[in-house]
């Protein structure tokens, strides 16, 4: 019997100083509604997908050293993640939303993360292929940063890639459209959890 070609689902981004209202980088996204919006949309995917054996879960968080010694001379928003203090291992920051604990046992969490794309320092390609995974969808923050590298990379290395437009948040509003509306289709697809759901088998 041969192997059940499965989608994964790629969570990035959704640590508590993205999301948690004390977390050091939750103002870097402006659209406030838009971000608390995805989260809903996400966590009603979360629930619709759990019990599904042909698709994977992954979470891929971004957690650095106490010093920062990954980031040489970093620039853009990783200059902004070490001098604020985000993302230190071991701090609450840190930490993948409390909202994901109840889906513990379908989440995978793939550690290593130390920079924008969630392949880079990571096992998560060999991980994607040794469980015949061949789409992924995206899901997360920041939709021009992140998921852009992430879905980038995905796409090179083989993989159909979607961006799902109703889990992911930009900084603002405007970000998060221009980059469904004219970034994304150059290399992915641009979709929504119930377009995922539906190619999936599932039902909502």
């Amino acid at each position: 019997m041969s192997k059940i070609d499965k989608t994964a689902i790629l969570l990035i981004g959704f640590q508590n100083d993205y999301f948690h209202p004390e977390g050091i980088l939750t103002g870097a996204l402006e659209d406030s509604e838009g971000r608390n919006q995805m989260l809903l949309n996400t966590l009603e995917l979360l629930e619709a997908i759990k019990d599904r054996e042909d698709v994977l879960v992954i979470s891929t968080p971004i957690q650095f050293t106490e010093n920062y010694s990954e980031l040489n001379e970093p620039t853009g928003i990783l200059k902004t993640i070490k001098d604020t203090g985000a993302f230190c291992r071991g701090s609450s920051g840190s930490e993948t939303i409390e909202q994901f604990e109840a889906y513990s046992e379908v989440i995978t969490e793939v550690k290593g993360k130390r920079g924008l794309n969630a392949f880079s320092n990571t096992d998560l390609e060999s991980i994607l292929r040794n469980n015949n995974v061949c789409k992924v969808a995206l899901a997360g923050v920041v939709t021009s940063v992140c998921i852009d590298s992430t879905g980038r990379s995905a796409h090179e290395k083989g993989f159909d890639v979607t961006v799902l437009s109703d889990c992911t948040a930009g900084r603002t509003a405007f970000e998060q459209q221009f980059y469904c509306e004219q970034i994304f289709p150059l290399y992915a697809e641009v979709g929504v959890s119930k377009d995922l759901l539906m190619n999936s088998g599932v039902s909502a």
